[in-house]
């Protein structure tokens, strides 16, 4: 597998990196470094993340602000001493709301723990071909996140090639280091096809994340050799 040359601080640098990702209980991310993997848990409840020193877990990531405060490295038993991140999702799942909501609520994640913040876009923005609001509203929510860094989720199911194009080349202008293909709460996840052309787009100076419809290590590999720097899938373990 290619190296990957890390343009953001605080991703590791010419790493591997796959993001299981699950809605309904634990939500791993994998980093895959030097051949061996390493895995992020993301949980709906941190009392029901089990196995994080086991797995050498990277991050644990929330749905609900509430919460990212009790998975603070230094404040939950289960992560304290590791090297475990906390993450928050934004927006989510419809991207709908104001850009001043979304850059809100991503500050009281960070304020409340969150080191890492997937915001879903405006698709109906997108739709428009609103480019000027579709760039601000990725920026606000990136200024907002300071110092956590922002995946942005242009789920590409609803979009079309030169909209996913567009939007990841916005969300590079707008300071993102991601651009993440789903939320998993629409109609579609991830393809080979979509991340060949995102990471066509952003090349190595943004990642390339990879989510939904991932359930086997075949899928998995095949999206990371289309350029999928973090892969989102249920059932994290079963994939090592």
């Amino acid at each position: 597998m290619r190296p990957v040359q890390r343009s953001h601080p605080g991703i590791r640098r010419g790493a591997r990196d796959l993001c299981i990702i699950g809605v309904n209980s634990h939500v791993h991310d994998l980093v895959r470094n030097s051949g061996s993997l390493h895995c992020q848990a993301h949980a709906v409840a941190c009392d029901v993340i089990s196995g994080i020193h086991s797995h050498q877990l990277v991050a644990v990531c929330r749905n609900d602000i509430f919460r990212i405060g009790l998975c603070r490295l230094n404040n939950v038993s289960i992560i304290k001493g590791s090297n475990v991140k906390t993450c928050c999702v934004v927006g989510f799942p419809l991207g709908a709301m104001l850009t001043s909501a979304k850059a809100f609520e991503a500050a009281e994640a960070v304020k409340a723990g969150a080191q890492e913040v997937d915001m879903v876009i405006n698709v109906g923005a997108v739709k428009d071909k609103d480019w000027d609001f579709v760039r601000e509203d990725i920026r606000a929510v990136v200024e907002a996140s300071k110092p956590a860094i922002v995946k942005v989720i242009i789920e590409t199911c609803l979009l079309t090639d030169e909209e996913k194009v567009k939007t990841c080349q916005l969300s590079e202008e707008a300071g993102a280091a991601f651009v993440k293909t789903s939320t998993g709460f629409s109609t579609g996840g991830a393809t080979v096809e979509d991340i060949r052309l995102m990471k066509e787009t952003v090349g190595d100076r943004l990642e390339v994340k990879a989510s939904g419809g991932i359930r086997t290590r075949e899928f998995t590999e095949e999206l990371i050799e289309a350029g999928a720097d973090r892969i989102g899938a249920g059932n994290g373990v079963i994939l090592l």
